[in-house]
């Protein structure tokens, strides 16, 4: 429209116009992608789970995987600094040539605090989630003190959903919250995934 008109206007002026209308410059919010039967299994899930009262949610136990990059770019840094300090220590983020590689950790946690942090070595197997079970949860559930009528939390990830899984929790008598998929940001664990990263 401005060259129909023959309007020039320079980069500082389209920036102030922005900033009057408080838009600024910002990174896009990754969501996870959404088809019609996700949003349709979200839409059920909370209506089923809309009425549950404050003593439910202490008694579920949220559980993950994350993988935290080192030396690598899970989240955007940003540093407060005076001119000329670009190339002090506290100023600068470490990298390496070709990346410093990954660790997989599985977590869990609970109204009472956070449960078992465990390292997950090579590629994760529906095997080693069993192992993991078998090793964590139940330790978690009594270091968090959860009540008896508790209830474990993990999304819809093959490996978790498998028959030698169910399987195990079933043996452990563990009632498993309904999930819907594509629902990561309905985990409270993701919250605790970025503090982790900020520290790492």
């Amino acid at each position: 429209m401005l060259e129909e008109t023959g309007t020039k206007v320079s980069i500082s002026t389209v920036i102030q116009v922005l900033y009057r209308h408080n838009l600024k410059s910002r990174s896009a919010t990754k969501k996870p992608l959404l088809q019609n039967n996700h949003k349709k299994a979200r839409l059920r899930f909370a209506t089923a789970h809309g009425d549950k009262d404050c003593t439910f949610w202490r008694n579920v136990l949220w559980s993950d995987e994350t993988k935290l990059e080192l030396f690598g770019h899970n989240e955007h840094h940003h540093v407060w600094r005076k001119k000329r300090e670009a190339c002090k220590p506290k100023n600068t983020i470490p990298t390496v040539n070709h990346g410093g590689g990954s660790i997989m950790f599985w977590g869990c946690f609970a109204a009472g605090g956070t449960g078992a942090l465990h390292k997950i070595d090579g590629i994760m197997t529906k095997d080693n989630y069993v192992d993991i079970l078998k090793q964590h949860f139940q330790t978690s559930v009594r270091k968090l003190k959860v009540g008896r009528k508790w209830v474990f939390q993990m999304d819809n990830d093959p490996k978790h959903t498998s028959k030698v899984v169910a399987k195990c929790l079933k043996d452990n008598k563990v009632k498993v919250l309904e999930w819907p998929s594509q629902s990561p940001d309905l985990n409270p664990i993701e919250n605790m995934w970025v503090e982790l990263r900020k520290r790492v």
